[in-house]
């Protein structure tokens, strides 16, 4: 399992993601252009002590990405697509892409891979990003036995 943030603009979320990668022992992937500098102090304030415990790597584009990783399967998120996240079949090597906060991925973006959404019946339009990287990692982790009780 891995995730991928696609230009992340917003350092506390992807510092929180990183925690969360850090906590999981999960890669966490960061395709450029960011919103921010690795070292914004708000980045670092969110992960804090946990960065050098992140397995994480920087990317100039998506296809370097592709080109370095050779992920076996990627999983798109969007909250503007038909399949809910408790409804689909995750694969242990997934990786599981997540759009920019302001605008997320375009369907164009998105092609043919496989796509997820986390349902909302409430009155907002969205989940903040670190929240819904979460939701969809357990799930994932949940579905393929990642998940490891100490």
């Amino acid at each position: 399992m891995r995730i991928v943030l696609f230009e992340p603009e917003i350092p506390p979320n992807t510092g929180n993601i990183a925690r969360l990668c850090a906590a999981t022992k999960t890669p966490l992937h960061l395709i450029e252009p960011l919103g921010f500098s690795i070292s914004d102090k708000h980045l670092k304030r969110a992960g804090l002590d946990y960065w050098p415990h992140v397995d994480v790597s920087v990317h100039p584009d998506f296809d370097d990405f592709l080109i370095t990783v050779n992920p076996s399967r990627l999983v798109m998120a969007s909250s503007k697509v038909e399949t809910a996240y408790h409804n689909f079949e995750f694969q242990p090597d997934d990786a599981i892409v997540m759009g920019p906060e302001t605008r997320g991925l375009t369907t164009a973006f998105m092609g043919d891979h496989p796509q997820v959404r986390i349902p909302i019946w409430g009155e907002v339009r969205s989940l903040n990003l670190s929240t819904a990287t979460g939701i969809l990692l357990f799930e994932a982790l949940r579905q393929t036995g990642g998940i490891v009780e100490e």
